[in-house]
């Protein structure tokens, strides 16, 4: 199972917020380059990385620093965040991004999700936010009426690489991730699930990883890393069992 240290950019630094809330965010680091840097040393196969700003935007707003977090560290990253056009997919993966991923426009048109699985093979995920279970977009601040299971189920035939499920109500809340939820989408799907959200210990990672089998493939931690709840080095021992 892999681990994907999150780096979520807001007005260029590195932040966390609580329930997707851009007015409740946590500066972690000032230079999100160097924290991308700290974590391929420390072992990281990828980096996951969030234009917040561009997720309420709908257009790339933190190119700087997503570029600069590309050029200083080896690791692959995968981006999501206002990346709502064909043109602004290629762009990213020109640019060195090695998977993009793609959340209100999934729910808003599918058919450029899948197109873009055609035209960049393995190179594009999709990102299921759910509140109560159901989709949300535009950064979370709109709840939709398809359910994320639904949703993930348009595109079992697409090529998509992995699909990011977030429970929005316990990210950036350190409340534990939505293991049975999170194992329930995995069971429905044949895509491999990235879980996200809530998760606060070693104890959370090694009850996802108990349910790897159910196709849970990954997993996304952010400000339990940050404030030492997690030690990196042995969340990445567990999670390579």
């Amino acid at each position: 199972m892999i681990l994907f240290p999150a780096i979520d950019l807001k007005d260029g630094a590195c932040v966390r917020l609580v329930k997707g809330e851009m007015d409740a965010a946590t500066v972690f680091n000032t230079d999100p380059a160097a924290q991308a840097q700290s974590f391929a040393a420390a072992g990281c196969d990828w980096i996951h990385v969030v234009d917040l700003n561009g997720a309420f935007a709908g257009r790339p707003v933190n190119a700087a620093a997503v570029d600069a977090i590309i050029a200083a560290q080896p690791a692959p990253v995968q981006l999501g965040g206002g990346i709502r056009e064909m043109e602004t997919i290629a762009l990213w993966l020109d640019k060195g991004v090695r998977r993009v991923i793609l959340g209100t426009v999934a729910l808003r048109n599918p058919a450029l999700v899948k197109e873009a699985c055609r035209r960049f093979p393995g190179r594009i995920a999709v990102g299921i936010d759910a509140r109560g279970g159901r989709g949300a977009v535009e950064g979370w601040a709109e709840t939709s009426d398809m359910t994320a299971r639904d949703l993930a189920l348009k595109f079992e035939d697409a090529g998509v690489a992995a699909i990011i499920y977030t429970d929005i109500d316990r990210d950036g809340l350190l409340a534990g991730p939505n293991v049975e939820a999170t194992a329930a989408l995995a069971e429905a799907i044949t895509t491999p699930v990235i879980a996200s959200g809530g998760v606060s210990s070693l104890a959370d990672l090694r009850a996802l990883k108990a349910r790897e089998s159910s196709g849970i493939a990954g997993v996304i931690s952010g400000r339990a890393l940050y404030d030492g709840r997690i030690d990196l080095k042995d969340a990445l021992s567990l999670l390579r069992e």
